[in-house]
């Protein structure tokens, strides 16, 4: 199926091959600007996100939020299969003999504009050295990629050197934390749109060389000529499971020395914000290892109602973010979450209390799989989210979530397929909210040319000022093509005004 995280690996890690432009049809004559770190993402009630595990997903043409994956043909047979290293990015066309890495520098570790210097970042679990493992329980890559079901979906990566040169084709792989690292299979899949734990490791790789390692420790994972990425290129390239596994060993033991010494948490501890990319790499492992297994069950809507979905996309959401200065002491809240994924990247981009709140049961059930998973792979990354809350039920009924409305500051409403009777709906229950919430949709709830008069001074809509934006290509899963948001606060002032100028 096409979805979010296959967008991803357009701001993920390092890329293992040069990428040939494509020419693609927008149908809107204005140019799409690029917006920073910012880009957009998906449609309908909730932000829910159908995605297919590590690659840029094509967008769908109907509203529908879930829509069965779509594989791609398979690419017509050549006389010599690529190497692990032109897997990786099995969306560029594999001709290159040598493998290149984008050139890309140090990232700031702040996806917004102003860092929330009240942000405290490091999970203090995540460091202590006598952590139970057992106690942040997770999905292994492993775990996704073995067994008789995926025994037909993946082969030996190194298969052009023979068998593996251990029993087993596992490997273990260590995270920015003292906690046990993830075990991964040495795979490849057989179809493009299937995880590829190859690429999963030369990304986390390069999250952490840029992200958690210090300017005077860095030459070890970034030298050109002898650091541990070079290695790992040089390894793929000659298609060696044994340049592999060294190369990785030598990045366990390096990192491993860093945790012990303290220099990643004192690192942590000096930041206030996490990279965008960092933050679509933590998601996209989420999503990858709970709800790609099960997309299936999330095939179950009706058409012409409030439960058609389609997705933000993780760079419009953090757009959203920037644009109302969500800060880690708020409250941010989704109606209609789907399975969580904004719920999730507000705890974990800006560190608030984050809720959400789903009607539809199998999609309540995949955001349950996630939010488990987001809490051990948070501590695995060594960060410290804000809290989540995810709630079944409408929205409209449910008593948390008309309570937690009262005190939230940014509510989020992918409204761009509820019913007219939805949003009207919708609309009394601004009376409640604080003032200075901002409330941002795909619909403005205020009709253009509205003023306030007597005749509709109980309106809610005269609360609300209207913010009207654009968001650009590649920002909603429905369409290809950009469009507009808004952003409306909650602002008696102007209602006052115009009661006391009629007394």
């Amino acid at each position: 199926m096409t979805g979010f995280f296959d967008h991803l690996q357009k701001g993920g890690a390092f890329r293992l091959q040069a990428k040939k432009p494509q020419v693609r049809k927008v149908v809107q004559t204005r140019p799409s600007p690029v917006i920073g770190q910012n880009d957009p993402s998906q449609l309908s009630r909730s932000s829910t996100k159908s995605r297919s595990a590590d690659q840029k997903s094509k967008p769908t043409a109907k509203l529908s939020r879930y829509s069965s994956q779509q594989r791609l043909s398979p690419p017509s047979r050549i006389q010599k299969r690529p190497s692990p290293a032109q897997k990786l990015s099995s969306d560029d066309d594999a001709s290159d003999t040598d493998v290149s890495f984008e050139v890309r520098k140090r990232v700031r570790l702040s996806a917004s504009a102003e860092p929330d210097l009240n942000r405290c970042l490091r999970s203090v679990e995540a460091f202590h050295s006598e952590v139970d493992p057992n106690a942040f329980p997770m999905v292994h890559a492993a775990e996704t990629t073995s067994g008789q079901k995926m025994a037909n979906k993946y082969r030996y990566a190194f298969e052009e050197t023979g068998k593996p040169t251990r029993k087993s084709s596992e490997i273990v792989l260590q995270y920015p934390s003292a906690l046990p690292g993830e075990r991964y299979e040495l795979v490849v899949p057989r179809e493009k749109d299937d995880f590829k734990p190859l690429d999963d490791i030369v990304q986390v790789v390069d999250m952490v060389s840029l992200n958690y390692i210090p300017e005077a420790h860095a030459d070890e994972f970034n030298n050109e000529m002898t650091g541990i990425k070079r290695r790992i290129r040089r390894a793929l390239v000659h298609v060696s499971e044994v340049e592999f596994r060294e190369v990785i060993a030598d990045y366990n033991i390096a990192l491993r020395r860093l945790i012990a010494k303290g220099t990643i948490a004192r690192h942590l501890d000096t930041t206030h914000g996490l990279s965008l990319p960092l933050i679509e790499r933590v998601l996209t492992q989420i999503y990858s290892r709970t709800v790609s297994p099960r997309v299936e069950s999330l095939q179950q809507y009706e058409n012409g109602t409030d439960n058609v979905y389609g997705e933000l996309l993780p760079r419009f959401i953090s757009t959203i973010f920037k644009e109302t200065k969500l800060k880690s002491n708020q409250v941010f809240v989704d109606l209609g979450s789907g399975v969580g994924n904004v719920v999730l990247q507000a705890a974990l981009e800006i560190g608030c209390e984050s809720w959400g709140c789903e009607v539809m049961p199998n999609a309540c059930d995949l955001a349950d799989l996630q939010r488990t998973e987001f809490k051990s792979r948070c501590r695995l990354w060594g960060i410290a989210p804000g809290k989540t809350h995810l709630i079944r039920g409408d929205f409209l009924k449910q008593e948390r979530i008309i309570k937690v409305l009262q005190r939230a500051d940014v509510v989020l409403i992918n409204n761009q397929a509820f019913t007219p009777q939805l949003n009207n709906e919708l609309i009394n229950h601004f009376l409640d909210m604080k003032e200075g919430c901002q409330i941002v949709s795909l619909k403005s709830f205020v009709p253009v040319g509205h003023k306030i008069q007597s005749r509709n001074l109980n309106s809610p809509i005269n609360l609300l000022t209207i913010k009207r934006k654009n968001y650009w290509s590649d920002s909603v899963s429905w369409t290809d093509v950009g469009g507009t948001y808004f952003i409306a606060t909650k602002d008696s002032s102007r209602l006052k005004a115009f009661v006391e100028k009629m007394e």
